[in-house]
């Protein structure tokens, strides 16, 4: 076994020590805050997944709209040089 240590000594004196007081409403207070900042991350994460999904349907429904039907039609004379 090691010998005792000088700083683990003082950490046991340090927590023998009586504890202070907290307020009354401390863990209360600490839920309620606790509880405001996973509305707002929920929150913030709805809105960013909505506008996630509004920018693909968007993307989808342009894509639908900007496509091409039917090839255009090839000119004669476009793959080939003119003939003389």
């Amino acid at each position: 076994m090691s010998p005792p240590n000088r700083r683990d000594d003082e950490i046991r004196r340090m927590l023998d020590t009586p504890h202070p007081l907290l307020p009354a409403g401390l863990a209360a207070a600490a839920t309620a805050r606790g509880h405001r900042i996973l509305r707002r991350r929920r929150a913030v994460h709805a809105a960013l997944w909505t506008l996630l999904l509004a920018a693909v349907v968007t993307a989808i429904v342009l894509a639908a709209l900007m496509w091409p039907s039917s090839p255009p039609p090839a000119e004669p004379g476009t793959w080939w040089p003119p003939q003389n």
